[in-house]
């Protein structure tokens, strides 16, 4: 079966997405390998979310290259993913940036996404399964964080993690009312952006 992937990248700009660098990735990345139901892979390139293993979702295109291009990614730039899901923003991410780092809640999403980024030929993915709110295991810190489900407030980890120049995008918010949310550092100055409404699934935590 064919899929156009062209009409995609098309609807995307037409939609105001310019960063050559997320089309190319968007065009780079079959959507149709990260849906596990035959019956919705001849909806791979409709801009719209699909459900996926784990009563999950694969997100809308564009709010995945709108997510990207908000964070104003560079080659160099180590990314931490919350919320691997399918793995479809994972391998957009990592056609861009040096690394992607990304966490995971649900192991059977996780070893499904696993098997993808080994069929694409990606090796600058490190995944793991673990409490995404508590941000990465290890003490570090991040050039830019994504955050791929939805929570009220900004896990406080997650801002630990954020380089003093970085950049996180997250929805946030109560459910029904939550806005993807720009979180940026310069200068020692924490700016946040509120854009646009978004409905995610929630964020996970340990209980």
């Amino acid at each position: 079966m064919a899929y156009n992937w062209e009409s995609l990248v098309l609807q995307l700009e037409k939609d105001g997405i310019s960063d050559p660098a997320v089309l190319d990735a968007i065009a780079s990345v079959p959507r149709e390998i990260f849906i596990s139901e035959e019956d919705l892979k001849p909806c791979a390139y409709e801009d719209e979310a699909l459900p996926i293993e784990c009563n999950q979702t694969i997100s809308q295109p564009f709010v995945v290259a709108y997510m990207t291009e908000r964070l104003g990614l560079m080659p160099d730039h180590e990314v931490l993913e919350v919320g691997t899901g399918s793995g479809y923003q994972t391998a957009i991410l990592a056609k861009i940036v040096s690394h992607v780092y990304t966490i995971e809640r649900h192991r059977r999403l996780h070893e499904l996404a696993l098997g993808r980024f080994k069929e694409l030929g990606l090796k600058n993915i490190t995944a793991i399964v673990a409490d995404g709110s508590k941000g990465w295991p290890e003490r570090r810190t991040f050039d830019r964080i994504l955050v791929a489900a939805g929570s009220v407030d900004v896990p406080p980890a997650l801002l630990d993690q954020l380089s003093p120049c970085g950049a996180m995008i997250l929805p946030s918010g109560p459910q029904g009312r939550q806005r993807l949310t720009l979180i940026t550092r310069c200068n020692g100055r924490t700016a946040s952006q509120r854009l646009l409404p978004v409905r995610f699934v929630p964020l996970l935590e340990d209980g």
